[in-house]
């Protein structure tokens, strides 16, 4: 039983990796398309109904792109959808959430010192937050404020970092950046699976019977790939914010996940005005490196508990039974012995401001919970403590390797 988090290790790395090249590829094949329809050039020769069009090289090889309104008089049997980059990408992310963010939610998703709630519950918010998310935003979009992209814009930046805060509330800093970047991500996808591919269907199919699209589907379109389009930088950030303390386990970790959508924005603008004038405005990176230099600052405020804190604090059941667990007294005093000068609410290893990972292991429940971890990178593997740093023998190993053991019997 023991070597199942070993295999249930491995589908995280799995998945995550998969993850990871599903949103390279979705990423990639977006930006593309943006970069490519800011570029179009007018030519005299254009075919009738064409918009501009683009030559490119690449490969040894050239391009010839040309693009239509609606869509030429005669639609080719063949025709490629770019669809697939976008569900992979959301299938594998929430596949991702659901075994490290569900399974795992004792360690991961709740934080007692927030709200006491039972691993279900936070399961349900995380889930239905999502859906909600996704009603409130298209609701949005349908109305009379989609006549106006600007205002929309703000109000979403508004629901984001409402958002944020609530997340921040509930879960643990890591999750809940994380559940931010899950939020928008779904709107993103959902964007793509519920607005934009149908309405490209409605025209394909009229075109096919010989009907005048309505341009109407494109208008609708465009708007959500424009929200997609300044979305997508922001989830990057907040799919990586998990690897990097100063982002989630901060004071202010709402503050700096919100802040992140500003850059997201100017990034874009930068882009978006570059491919369509050939010159991109600087100052957008004047603006992003204050902001920058804004979360920087924002991350050395500390909100970790004092140890004393922590000390005082009532064991979770989860932590009670794996304190019990046979062996425990040794693997703990194993940890602390080896661990504890990094992984402390306070570190007292030079230049470590936070603890990697904000994994802190100086108490006893601090170890308990973090069990799965501590077999997998001090017992099973030699990851941790960083041979340079410092060495741990082989006997304290083999004593966490054993607590772990019995923890599978308990």
């Amino acid at each position: 039983m023991y070597d199942l988090a070993i295999i249930w290790d491995w589908i995280a790395f799995s998945v995550r990796w998969l993850h990871v090249i599903t949103a390279m590829a979705w990423i990639g094949t977006s930006f593309y398309f943006i970069a490519l329809d800011l570029m179009l050039r007018d030519a005299p020769d254009l075919p009738e109904g064409a918009a501009g069009e683009e030559w490119e090289v690449h490969g040894g090889g050239f391009y010839h792109t040309t693009k239509y309104l609606v869509a030429p008089d005669r639609l080719p049997e063949h025709l490629t959808w770019h669809k697939w980059q976008s569900y992979s990408t959301w299938l594998s992310g929430a596949a991702l959430l659901m075994i490290v963010y569900w399974v795992g939610g004792e360690l991961y998703l709740i934080d007692p010192g927030k709200a006491d709630l039972a691993l279900w519950q936070g399961i349900v918010i995380s889930g239905g937050s999502l859906t909600l998310g996704w009603l409130a935003y298209d609701a949005l979009c349908k109305s009379k404020l989609g006549e106006t992209p600007t205002a929309l814009m703000l109000i979403l930046f508004v629901i984001l970092t409402a958002m944020s805060w609530g997340y921040a509330q509930i879960f643990t800093g890591r999750a809940a950046l994380l559940h931010l970047g899950a939020f928008t991500a779904t709107i993103m996808t959902a964007n793509v699976f519920l607005i934009i591919m149908p309405n490209q269907r409605v025209v394909v199919a009229d075109l096919k019977a010989g009907r005048k699209p309505d341009p109407k589907y494109g208008k609708i379109a465009k708007l959500r790939s424009t929200h997609n389009n300044y979305l997508t930088l922001p989830v990057v950030f907040l799919m990586l914010s998990n690897h990097y303390p100063l982002a989630f386990a901060t004071e202010y970790a709402w503050i700096i996940a919100s802040l992140i959508f500003l850059t997201g924005v100017t990034i874009r603008h930068y882009f978006n005005t570059l491919h369509k004038t050939g010159t991109g405005p600087h100052w957008t990176w004047a603006v992003t490196v204050l902001i920058m230099i804004s979360i920087a600052w924002l991350s050395t405020f500390s909100g970790n508990e004092t140890y004393e804190d922590a000390a005082a604090r009532e064991m979770t059941p989860h932590e009670t039974r794996l304190a019990s667990a046979a062996g425990f007294e040794d693997a703990y005093y194993a940890v602390v012995g080896n661990c504890s000068m990094c992984h402390a609410r306070e570190p007292s290893w030079t230049g470590i401001h936070r603890a990697p990972k904000n994994v802190v292991l100086e108490t006893e429940a601090d170890v308990a919970r973090h069990a799965r971890q501590v077999y997998l990178q001090a017992g099973r593997s030699h990851a941790m403590p960083p041979p340079n740093a410092f060495e741990m023998d082989a006997e304290a190993r083999a004593q966490i390797v054993a607590w772990y053991r019995g923890t599978a019997s308990e």
